[in-house]
């Protein structure tokens, strides 16, 4: 348990005779910001004074007469309208810092009442390469599995591939009709993604062809409406005016949206006009939409041909992937791709239709679920299954085999409404004990603020990616390694695999430390950088710690067991021990909303922190014997702290830099 944590609980223990629900309460004890105000504050009786109609500071008066904390802190102090400092003593700092010397989880205990988790994240569509876009579900969900599993739960991770659906109808249609057999002979992957790309831009061409008046009626009526709210005269009551500014601005909203949907459809159609070899084959393909389908169906109802087809191409196609996932430090569980449900679906519609949840709409089948205005299809009017189905086969799937406290779905945000759906649609099937959960995540942007893209406007492949984060830290590695004083002590191959474990490092931690539910601009000098919250200074920072064993000639294994104490006398010493015992208290938070940049701020804090401490403590040149061991074990454990933190971020640490 982290100190935060036990303080909450004896806090609670004092709040009990006061109200009725401390939770919320709780949460109001925090870090203090300031160290001249102690190491921990309490700001709960602003709030109590203000529901129970008495005095702030006579509520903080008897909270602190009621706390029972004196084997923690110092006696607490009631400062201000009420705040509640509390300042842990030394004594205690030092003495769980000397067990977490010996402890391989530094201290962090595992959790009394395990849970049962599973983590559906990634879930590429495996008809094409992985991109940009993938690095945020696979990134997030990863650190979630190991930060849930150190805390002590069971987790399952299961990679729900798309395997099964329209894009391999795709893929089948651009073998059978636009196939270069030397090259697919060459690189089946690299030609089957030029396929997919072909028949997915002659798809597209057709659809805004047919879509383009629409969208120009759209634009068209958007501008009318602008026109009009414009000439209007201006109301003379304020109120009144900030009301039609503010509905002239959601006009304008309307009019760039449509006008960029427009402005889409004509550089979509343009590009296939203006390629003759794209013109032809449009020419020759005019109808490639409905035969796209009728081959995905030829497949689901087992056509012989597209069945061969499909056991030919998966297996490439999921060592493709394989090879990603190997860079980036990745592994599932499970990959139960859509294609494994797909038995399932025909009984998942009889189910529901016999406790009466579906019903005939139209001729498809329906759900129709309180509070949503359109129902959920299960199954459409020609008998086709949609992805809803899928999902509810799989949650009843993962019900019946692994029976799990919750399942997190890290999916990005723009499936919000069908994961509202098709939560209310699963407890209304009787899935009500199991907490369903959308880890949603925003958007990788590009420095113009759109989603990243490459110059040509293609969603920018994440092998390339990673490639070239690699070819960035190469610089940045030899450029720091030529800089020291006695000149370079890296190898060209010891550079090459620093520069690889930078590289991949960086892609991960950029989007890591970012509040998953916020758009982040996507930057490799920034990702690379040795300097700020980034993968390579937490890497830096680890192997500084490193260094000092090496310079000092440290057995590190006989410093831990040597039985030497901890003193903490210096300032910086304290604030060194303050911060790495909040190590628990970080994880504990990491996976109260599923948020993984608490992780990284902790780490970022706790880097600064020894830079501060380095350069105000000496350490091998300490004044005795005993205070340079000390001031070593402090070393020691912010290097296994920022080693752990960042194998919980799935990303590697090395000892030189």
């Amino acid at each position: 348990m982290s100190i935060l944590a036990e303080l909450k609980m004896r806090f609670q223990a004092a709040l009990v005779p006061i109200v009725a629900d401390p939770a919320p309460y709780l949460e109001m004890i925090r870090p203090a910001q300031n160290p001249q105000f102690g190491d921990y504050q309490a700001n709960l009786a602003m709030p109590l004074g203000k529901q129970l109609g008495r005095s702030p500071r006579e509520v903080a008066d008897q909270i602190v007469a009621d706390l029972d904390v004196q084997d923690l802190c110092h006696p607490p102090e009631v400062a201000g309208p009420g705040f509640i400092n509390l300042r842990l003593k030394d004594s205690i700092l030092a003495e769980r810092l000397q067990a977490a010397v010996l402890d391989p989880r530094l201290g962090v205990a595992a959790v009394a009442a395990p849970k049962t988790f599973v983590v559906d994240y990634s879930a590429p569509n495996v008809a094409k390469p992985m991109h940009v876009g993938h690095i945020r579900s696979t990134a997030i969900g990863d650190a979630i599995c190991r930060t849930l599993r150190f805390l002590g739960h069971r987790v399952i991770s299961d990679n729900h591939l798309g395997d099964w659906g329209t894009q391999f109808g795709m893929i089948i249609y651009g073998y059978k009709h636009f196939r270069d057999q030397a090259a697919y002979d060459a690189a089946p992957v690299q030609e089957l993604a030029r396929q997919y790309r072909v028949v997915n831009q002659l798809v597209d061409y057709f659809g805004c062809q047919q879509a383009l008046p629409r969208l120009e009626q759209a634009v068209e009526q958007c501008q009318a409406a602008l026109d009009e709210a414009e000439s209007q005269t201006p109301p003379v009551d304020k109120a009144a005016q900030k009301q039609a500014a503010k509905q002239q601005k959601k006009i304008r909203q309307d009019l760039a949206e449509a006008q960029e949907k427009l402005n889409n459809a004509r550089v979509k159609i343009a590009a296939v006009d203006t390629s003759p070899a794209l013109r032809r084959l449009a020419a020759e393909h005019p109808q490639i939409a409905t035969a796209v389908l009728q081959e995905t169906a030829k497949l689901h109802a087992g056509d012989e041909e597209n069945l061969r087809l499909w056991h030919e191409f998966l297996p490439l196609c999921r060592e493709a992937l394989q090879q990603i996932y190997q860079r980036l430090n990745v592994s599932f569980d499970y990959a139960y791709g859509e294609s494994y449900y797909h038995d399932m679906l025909g009984n998942v519609v009889a189910d529901m239709q016999s406790r009466e949840m579906a019903v005939d709409s139209e001729g498809a089948v329906c759900v129709f679920i309180d509070g949503f205005d359109a129902p959920m299809i299960i199954r459409k009017q020609d008998g086709a299954f949609l992805y809803a189905t899928t999902d509810l086969a799989t949650i009843q799937f993962r019900m019946t085999t692994w029976n799990p406290d919750a399942i997190l779905y890290v999916v990005d945000h723009r499936q919000s409404e069908h994961f509202d759906k098709l939560f209310a649609a699963a407890r209304k099937w009787g899935y009500d004990q199991v907490q369903l959960v959308h880890v949603s995540f925003g958007t990788v942007l590009g420095t113009d603020g759109k989603p990243f893209k490459t110059r040509s406007g293609d969603t920018v492949g994440l092998e390339s990616l990673l490639d070239e984060a690699v070819s960035k830290a190469l610089a940045v590695v030899s450029q720091n390694d030529d800089a020291k004083p006695n000149g370079p002590e890296l190898s060209a191959e010891e550079r090459e695999q620093i520069a690889e474990a930078v590289g991949h490092a960086a892609i991960k931690y950029a989007d890591l430390c970012q509040n998953r539910t916020s758009d982040y601009v996507f930057s490799f000098d920034k990702m690379v950088a040795l300097e700020g919250n980034t993968a390579t200074y937490m890497q830096y920072s680890y192997a500084r710690t490193q260094s000092i064993f090496e310079r000092g000639g440290v057995d590190v294994e006989q410093l831990r067991n040597a039985g030497t104490a901890i003193t903490l006398d210096h300032p910086m010493e304290r604030a060194m021990a303050i911060e790495l015992l909040r190590f628990g208290q970080a994880l504990e938070e990491s996976v109260v909303d599923y948020r993984p940049n608490q992780l990284t701020n902790y780490l970022f804090d706790l880097a600064k922190r020894f830079s501060e401490f380095y350069q105000q403590c000496h350490v091998l040149k300490a004044e005795t014997a005993a205070l340079k061991n000390s001031r070593l074990l402090l070393c020691d454990l912010t290097g296994r702290t920022i080693r752990q933190g960042l194998e919980l971020l799935g990303i590697r640490t090395v000892d030189r830099m």
